[in-house]
């Protein structure tokens, strides 16, 4: 009894759990930063993919890809992502930057590719903090997946030769007996490895750019992440915050491009125009938002209704120009009655030293 009492609390914890990883899976995870317009994970998978650096710059920056989503300057268009390499020995940085204006640049992340002492090839790529936070770190797994089924890009059942050096194969097995490479098999690290490989600078700059490039409006955070929810679900790339070069790194961050407009931006909220006033880690109920601003215009408009009562009582302008003119009207009656007597005095008096002379 108790132990079918407890297989049944157990079996009710499963179903109960089932819808809460469901909707954490189809929940967008969104940082709240511009970082959330340019999926590291996608850009790392076509890194994989490209056989040249220059290959790369156009794969990120093509819209059918829907990688690119940046608009830094918002200016309503998206950003050209231009690439810069640097190489110090065995030390790879492929720097992914955007050109603000004709003065500024900003830096978007950075590829970190090094071949250590054991003749191992690791690949990071760094977010920048100014647009992923501190510590947003992608690098690829170099292990099998819980489904059995590796990283197509790992694949590889040959030895692979980069600048004459043999290196040696990363193999595991798994159910289907298949073999993972390290990441030395990658074509674009084996370009960057190879003698005839030359430091990389994309020649388009703020205001020149390639013919075919043509920015269109940048969408929606909830339609990006739509294009790139499955590389949340897989085991190819995963998430750390280890620097596997600090050295480089360090040397790096120190020269690396910040944008005042793009820190400007992001302080006053001008990026938040891209996830459409919606909040995808709490939904807000849209039921709730169009209420406010139904009932705000309906109240203001009652206050104006008082204020024709001023004109319509105009009673001191009217009773003072009425009663002002009576008064002048009695003064010139009596005065001129009274004074035209006094002159009959005058004529008695001089009729007087007339008697005393005879």
């Amino acid at each position: 009894m108790k132990n079918s009492t407890l297989s049944f609390v157990v079996l009710l914890a499963f179903m109960l759990s089932l819808p809460v990883f469901a909707q954490t899976d189809n929940e967008p995870e969104a940082l709240g930063l511009p970082g959330d317009n340019l999926n590291l994970y996608a850009v790392l998978e076509v890194f994989q993919k490209s056989k040249t650096l220059e290959e790369f710059e156009k794969a990120i920056n093509d819209k059918e890809s829907n990688i690119n989503n940046l608009d830094l300057d918002n200016d309503k268009n998206i950003d050209y992502i231009e690439v810069v390499s640097e190489k110090d020995g065995d030390s790879h940085s492929i720097v992914l930057k955007v050109a603000i204006n004709n003065k500024e640049n900003q830096d978007v992340a950075v590829i970190e590719v090094e071949k250590n002492k054991q003749n191992k090839v690791i690949v990071q790529i760094i977010g920048d903090e100014e647009l992923y936070g501190k510590d947003y770190i992608i690098e690829p797994t170099e292990t099998e997946t819980l489904s059995g089924t590796v990283n197509p890009g790992y694949k590889s059942n040959e030895t692979v030769i980069v600048n004459n050096n043999t290196t040696n194969n990363y193999s595991t097995t798994n159910n289907n007996a298949s073999n993972v490479s390290s990441v030395s098999a990658w074509p674009v690290v084996l370009f960057l490895f190879s003698p005839v490989y030359v430091v990389y600078r994309s020649p388009w700059y703020w205001g020149y750019y390639p013919s075919y490039w043509r920015p269109w409006a940048p969408i929606y955070y909830y339609n990006y992440w739509g294009f790139h929810n499955h590389y949340y679900r897989n085991h190819y790339y995963h998430r750390t915050v280890i620097v596997r070069n600090p050295g480089r790194y360090s040397y790096y961050n120190s020269r690396r491009n910040s944008s005042i407009l793009v820190r400007q931006n992001r302080n006053n909220g001008n990026y938040k125009g891209t996830y459409n006033g919606r909040d995808y880690k709490r939904p807000v109920s849209p039921v709730v938002r169009p209420i406010s601003p139904t009932t705000r215009p309906a109240v203001r408009p009652v206050r104006p209704v008082n204020k024709p009562s001023r004109p319509n009582t105009p009673t001191r302008p009217v009773t003072r120009p009425i009663t002002r003119p009576d008064a002048p009207t009695t003064r010139p009656i009596t005065r001129p009655a009274t004074r035209p007597s006094m002159p009959t005095a005058r004529a008695t008096r001089q009729a007087m030293p007339s008697r005393t002379r005879n």
